[in-house]
């Protein structure tokens, strides 16, 4: 009977293993491919350890555990190489003994452990020549157009024989927070830098790389004919060369816990992200000689923050609906003091979350901030369980359902009209381009709608029926709900292409809507109802365009919506109210860098604004390029010339029709 029970045990545990292994891989696909993090760093390490421990106990290793690879899986359309030399990770530890003991009687080398993207990259007759980015160990993806855009990162360098040089992309803070101010989704913001330099690095087009200040912070040479000693040697010889290279010290035994202490201290004024240290034996031959386990170098070893934590009570958690009909739960607790912040509240990501703490309002929790900076919930300590998953959505009250997906479940609302669905209409009705209402980020509004401030498109002109309670909601105050008002009465003036554009009709951008007004001389009532004919009559709307919007126009509900927004704004006629102009019958593309104008979007306004069409690609209906490099091999460029479409700079452009900037 024992055998049997033991057997039973066995059989279990093999199946938790299963589980774990393909929880941790779903976490670390996601992490590794730029995208939203589905756990913790704490619960993946938490789970992680769990794995590696029943792996000793039973002595099985199953099919695809974390254990035994390296990075993330290549899948991106960037071309692909195996790398010539092994890029592995670090084993690590949480102890400062651990590494004291490691190190014993040897000097090391103690350096920040940067959290960003990992990158080789190849030096021939001292320049620059190729990028490959760690993948999974063995097979990268090469991102030699996007490297060429980092930040410092030396193109040209003195030392003319072979060189392969190990690093870290990253992009910092200040620049982090400058990116995702730009973005008005608040779902499409980057949670971290870590993620925001996975899928910038990764871009196939390397003006996006340019734009966001992406660093590299070298840290290793794996190929170089030059035989240094120690690795604090390698360090300044890099440097000398014009690289970056990540913020070290030399330490002992002795004085090691001392300097791992000031780097902490550090940690929460330093501009780039970081998730630990690394210690390395500055003797470079010694920890070469120590060879390598199946994943981990022995030359080095990791340390990651124990990270600061404090025991609270949960009192309760809340449930979030978004737009992509996913229920977040957000844990709220007494508040705590934190790496010298208070925090009452922690994100917990899913339902596999909330169940797999046994998370019970009531219960005691420890917290800590990941890295120093993200709060989350450590452990539970009384383990209730007696959350309470929400059958129903907390925005529109529908049934809710819980979706699994590679062993993590989810909690979604499946209902097509819910209001949280309908953020990014709100979001884009509010645009610049559109309504232009400034101070309506998608936050705001997600906040709006889930306090039964709107509940429709017209509820946007009538906020100050909710003053007191706009007031006093967290970030706001007199001053941000007198300027949002403002803001709104000011909307009240709109003019006919840029009301049609905030409808959001499928196809229909604010150059379509402009061209439709001018053809039917803004008259509202003609343009509603205008047929299949009259739409394709008109240059550049097609047959599927005019589908879009007949579609939209004769759905009653639709339109009984536009009835009542007319009730609310004052259509107004445009400055540029004459329907033709220097440009009138002129389709333009633009490609390249500007210099006289702030970006593409001025220079399609004014084009615009003079009768022309601005388009994204070019064709046999295309008039001009707009390209300052006229000369260049660009695929715009070469479509242009096959079809004989005229290539003019800027200048040209000015000069040809008396632009004035």
């Amino acid at each position: 009977m024992s055998g049997k029970t033991d057997k039973n045990a066995t059989n279990k545990k093999i199946e938790r293993m299963k589980e774990l292994a393909s929880m941790l891989n779903e976490a670390s696909r996601v992490y590794y491919q730029g995208r939203d993090e589905i756990m913790s760093n704490f619960e993946y390490d938490r789970l992680y350890d769990e794995l590696l421990e029943l792996e000793r106990e039973l002595g099985v290793t199953v099919s695809g555990s974390p254990t035994t690879k390296v990075g993330y899986e290549v899948i991106s359309e960037l071309p692909k190489e195996r790398h010539g030399y092994p890029v592995l990770s670090l084993d690590k530890t949480k102890e400062i003994g651990a590494l004291k003991t490691w190190l014993g009687d040897r000097n090391g080398v103690l350096s920040w452990k940067l959290d960003g993207l990992t990158v080789v990259a190849v030096y021939e007759e001292g320049e620059f020549i190729k990028a490959v980015t760690r993948g999974n160990g063995e097979v990268g993806e090469v991102i030699t157009h996007n490297a060429r855009k980092f930040v410092g990162f030396p193109l040209v360098i003195p030392y003319k024989e072979r060189l392969v040089v190990r690093g870290e992309a990253l992009i910092r803070y200040d620049d982090f927070e400058k990116i995702n101010s730009l973005i008005p989704d608040t779902e499409e913001k980057y949670k971290n830098p870590r993620n925001l330099c996975s899928g910038t690095v990764r871009q196939l087009n390397s003006s996006i790389t340019a734009e966001r200040s992406v660093h590299f912070l070298a840290y290793n040479i794996l190929d170089a004919d030059i035989n240094f000693k120690y690795n604090s040697e390698m360090f300044d010889w890099l440097a000398s060369q014009g690289f970056e290279v990540v913020g070290h010290d030399v330490v002992k035994s002795d004085n090691i816990e001392e300097t791992v202490i000031s780097y902490s201290e550090k940690i929460n004024k330093n501009d780039f992200p970081s998730d630990g240290l690394v210690l390395t034996f500055d003797d470079i031959e010694y920890g070469l000689s120590l060879g390598n386990t199946a994943k981990f170098p022995r030359h080095s070893i990791a340390f990651k923050w124990a990270d600061e934590t404090a025991e609270t009570t949960l009192t309760d958690i809340e449930w979030s609906a978004s737009r992509t009909g996913l229920i977040n739960p957000v844990a709220i607790f007494e508040p705590v003091e934190l790496e010298g912040t208070t925090v009452s509240r922690a994100s917990v990501h899913n339902v596999s979350i909330v169940e797999g703490l046994k998370l019970g309002i009531g219960d005691r929790i420890n917290v800590y901030k990941a890295n120093m900076i993200i709060p989350q919930i450590a452990d539970n300590l009384t383990c209730s369980g007696n959350a309470v998953i929400p059958d129903i959505c907390p925005v529109c009250g529908s049934d809710t359902v819980i979706r699994q997906e590679n062993g993590v479940k989810t909690l979604n609302c499946p209902n097509r009209e819910c209001l949280a669905k309908q953020i990014k209409s709100f979001t884009h009705f509010v645009s610049r381009q559109a309504m232009n209402i400034d101070g309506l980020s998608e936050a705001t509004i997600e906040k709006f709608i889930a306090g039964r401030i709107i509940c429709g498109i017209t509820d946007l002109f009538h906020l100050d029926n909710h003053a007191d309670e706009i007031i006093n909601m967290p970030g706001f105050g007199e001053k941000s709900y007198n300027n949002l008002i403002k803001s709104v009465d000011n909307a009240r003036n709109a003019e006919l292409p840029n009301f049609i554009y905030s409808l959001g009709i499928s196809g229909i951008g604010l150059s379509n809507a402009k061209t439709i007004c001018r053809q039917y001389g803004y008259e509202t009532d003609k343009i509603m109802n205008l047929d299949v004919d009259e739409l394709t009559a008109i240059d550049g709307i097609g047959e599927v365009l005019a589908g879009e919007w007949i579609s939209y126009m004769s759905d009653e509900k639709n339109r009984r919506m536009i009835k009542k927004l007319l009730e609310e704004i004052n259509i107004i006629k445009p400055e540029n109210d004459d329907i033709g102009g220097k440009l009138e019958g002129v389709t333009v593309v633009i490609t390249g860098s500007l210099e006289h104008f702030s970006g593409r979007g001025e220079l399609k306004k004014i084009i615009e604004g003079i009768g022309g069409k601005v388009t994204g690609s070019v064709t046999g209906k295309t008039n001009y390029l707009i390209n300052n490099d006229i000369g260049s091999g660009s695929s715009k460029n070469k479509k242009a010339k096959e079809l004989g479409v005229e290539i003019i700079t800027e200048n040209d452009f000015i000069n040809k029709f008396d632009i004035t900037i």
